[in-house]
């Protein structure tokens, strides 16, 4: 049996993503860049927290492209209002997402 390193309960039990997921403060705006494409920019995550999986269900989600930059997603396209919804469904707390 593997126990999580940070909470010392097992791994199955683990409910350490959880608990990050609702202490965080995530910032969504939108952003205008050359040629007048827009972009939306969700920001304010943990450095404990999986960065690459939660973006890569957010395109998954949005079905659009997007990267990883200075520990921000950026998405690409206008999604301000889809973005929040998706990031409830992936377990973030309402009130600590900030549009």
């Amino acid at each position: 049996m593997n126990i999580c390193p940070r909470c010392g309960l097992p791994e199955y039990a683990c409910i350490c993503d959880q608990i990050s997921k609702e202490n965080q403060k995530i910032t969504i705006k939108t952003e205008k860049r050359r040629y007048g494409k827009m972009i939306t920019i969700v920001s304010g995550f943990d450095k404990g927290t999986d960065i690459k999986k939660i973006a890569k269900e957010l395109k998954n989600e949005l079905a659009c492209g997007g990267t990883i930059k200075n520990n921000e997603i950026e998405l690409m396209g206008d999604h301000k209002k889809r973005v929040k919804q998706a990031l409830i469904k992936q377990g973030f707390d309402e009130s600590q997402i900030i549009e």
